[in-house]
């Protein structure tokens, strides 16, 4: 945009309109420029301004004329057909097109910062040793990485490096507002990078940060927000009180109602209300609602946080050093307390007080309970809930990310390469300690935890049948990819895929499901200098995620074939009919079991509370009123049309299996 002084008679006109300059000529202006649309503006350093030619019309309906109005402007660039109106004080910074900043103390950029980039936390370990440097692009794997993986000095140095160079070339003494942004009835704004379209309002103070916000995905910071050295990315919301001091916020994050958190990550489709976090690592769709939750040192993912959620990472003796990991899925029930450190497998439901150290990793779908003062862990019993399907099903139904970009990288097969391994472990565990076991012996202790001995082969008969499913749904999946194929020996070719690299352990980085060898990889490459800047890691990161549909086969290939001692060149027709066969009858009374858990949820104990002035009859009609009923159930019927689509892919898949040359 081309700009030009001032001529004398605007300035006339300017100081007419209770307008002043430290010097008129350093105010440069647009053509077409109108002096009609500056009033009562307190003028210095050198400011430029666009062309008001539009309308504005505030919160409530008020309308008015783009244009500078009761604010006092140092050392702006201001776009085309903003409104600046009741602004005490707004300096350093390059305003883009049709910004309204209204009613707003003071908004400026005081000395050289780079906007939270670079910014250090002390997390997962509130004692130190594990701290995340982060900026605005930073992604939940990345962010595992170097939380994590402290061990790998050279991939340590390397991408803290990257991550400081990164900030240095964000460093600057002037802010950015983008366009379509709307700032009102705040307080105080320091030092902060706006992405287009936010919407800030009412906030109480914002010091040091970035607002990685796009008209894709705006972001949102509400009434009495305050937030200190921080990092929000797109789609995202802080609002009603929060308190954020040294913390990042990913894509479609919701925080409020009072929540308070320091030193803590929150990555995609997390939810924080009400409660505290103080070094957390909280990792997609970590989720806390209630007043008295207190989440400490711990790494979470898929997680919901019962109220009165308490864990402990101080044992008085060398201070807050220790720390706790929840595996994805997990949950903890109303007032349930860990002391750290302990680990906890996928999908378990923690419930109660324990006051013991433990690591159940090698048992996902678990539950673990408070026994008069022991704890005790009931394996696989969690996989046969309602409550875990219906979690595992509405992830991704409620990825809030409308950014065309996203940066986590998320996979959200609850049965995948990871968890199966995990079941695999656990089940010769339970299977040895079974054989090991005397039968006079109530429980068994494995790596600090108690398992009744009477439920050792009925756990592993349970993830026997999680195992079926796995192999026999992904066998399908891959086999209707080949429908056009006529042979066996022409199938068994299609279906055979090496790769060694992928066939071993997988892990779970933070959403990511992936070969560990792949993440390795990365690693090394990194610490070596053959990747040397953060758009790469991410670039692997998103390959990984990209071939993960062809690892996925290719592990579980593998595993059929050591596990299960079903070598490829030996199948016959009877043996892919089996693997489906087994898919199909185990798929479906694994839907019926879980049906009749969720049935459970409208007998006579669930009417408790209904029809509170009626008979029998009142209190049945006014539960059907509210709850609806069993048969009707939208859950219900949606395990009963999987069901029935089961069977007709395990018929369509013997057809082609019996017709196969």
């Amino acid at each position: 945009m081309e700009y030009r002084r001032l001529n004398s008679s605007e300035i006339e006109i300017l100081k007419k309109q209770n307008c002043t300059a430290e010097d008129w000529g350093n105010i440069h202006v647009a053509h077409p420029f109108n002096p009609e649309r500056i009033w009562n503006v307190r003028f210095s350093g050198n400011v430029k301004i666009g062309v008001f030619e539009k309308g504005i019309i505030l919160p409530g309906g008020k309308n008015m004329t783009s244009g500078l109005y009761s604010s006092s402007v140092h050392n702006c660039t201001i776009g085309n057909n903003v409104l600046i109106n009741k602004v005490s004080l707004i300096a350093n910074y390059d305003i883009d097109d049709e910004v309204i900043v209204h009613n707003t103390n003071s908004i400026y950029v005081e000395g050289e910062t780079t906007f939270g980039n670079g910014v250090e936390l002390e997390i997962l370990n509130e004692g130190g040793g594990r701290e995340l440097k982060i900026y605005d692009r930073l992604s939940a794997q990345i962010a595992y990485m170097i939380v994590l993986y402290r061990h790998d000095e050279k991939f340590i140095d390397a991408i803290n490096l990257m991550i400081s160079d990164y900030a240095d070339n964000k460093k600057s003494n002037r802010g950015f507002i983008g366009s379509g942004s709307i700032i009102s009835n705040s307080n105080i704004i320091k030092n902060l990078w706006i992405g287009d379209l936010t919407e800030i309002k009412g906030a109480s103070e914002l010091e040091n940060g970035t607002l990685l916000s796009n008209s894709e995905a705006p972001i949102y910071i509400g009434s009495g927000v305050k937030a200190k050295s921080f990092i929000i990315q797109s789609g995202s919301s802080v609002d009603s009180f929060a308190y954020l001091n040294k913390c990042f916020v990913g894509q479609g994050v919701q925080i409020g109602k009072q929540y308070s958190a320091e030193n803590s990550a929150f990555f995609a489709n997390c939810e924080g209300f009400h409660g505290e976090a103080c070094s957390v690592f909280a990792g997609p769709y970590t989720v806390t609602h209630h007043k008295s939750t207190l989440l400490i040192a711990g790494l979470f993912s898929f997680y919901n946080a019962g109220s009165g959620t308490n864990q402990s990472n101080h044992m008085y003796k060398l201070g807050p050093v220790h720390q706790g990991i929840l595996e994805r899925g997990s949950k903890t029930g109303s007032f349930s307390y860990l002391l750290w450190p302990c680990r906890i497998g996928a999908f378990t439901a923690v419930i109660g007080k324990h006051y013991s150290n433990f690591d159940t990793t090698e048992f996902p779908f678990s539950y673990i309970a408070e026994e008069d003062g022991k704890s005790v862990l009931t394996p696989a019993m969690n996989l046969l809930t309602v409550g875990t399907r219906r979690d595992s099903e509405k992830w991704p139904v409620r990825d809030r990310r409308k950014d065309p970009e996203k940066f986590d990288q998320i996979i959200f097969d609850m049965l995948n390469p990871c968890t199966i391994g995990k079941i695999l472990k656990g089940v010769k565990v339970l299977q040895d300690q079974y054989s090991t076991a005397s039968k006079e012996q109530e429980f068994v202790t494995y790596k600090g935890i108690n398992i009744r001995r009477l439920l050792l082969r009925t756990s592993s008969k349970y993830y026997e049948m999680a195992l079926k499913i796995y192999f026999g749904k992904t066998l399908a999946d891959r086999l209707m990819e080949f429908a056009q194929i006529k042979s066996l020996a022409e199938l068994k070719k299609e279906l055979d895929s090496r790769n060694e690299k992928v066939t071993n352990e997988w892990i779970d980085v933070c959403g990511l499901i992936a070969p560990s060898v792949l993440i390795n990889e990365i690693l090394q490459q990194v610490g070596e200098g053959k990747i040397n800047d953060l758009t790469s890691i991410q670039t692997e990161l998103k390959s990984v995620f990209d071939s993960y549909a062809e690892n996925n086969w290719i592990w579980c290939l593998n595993t059929i074939e050591t596990k299960l001692n079903l070598k490829l060149n030996d199948w016959t027709k009877e043996t892919l009919i089996k693997l489906i066969d087994e898919w199909k009858q185990n798929s479906i009374k694994l839907n019926n079991i879980i049906a009749k858990d969720d049935q459970k949820e409208f007998d006579a104990i669930a009417m408790i509370g209904f029809g509170i002035d009626g008979n029998e009859e009142v209190k049945k009609k006014d539960f059907e009123a509210v709850r609806g009923t069993y048969e009707k159930n939208k859950f219900v019927k949606q395990l009963e049309s999987e069901s029935q689509a089961i069977e007709q892919k395990a018929k369509e898949l013997f057809s082609f299996i019996e017709n196969l040359e």
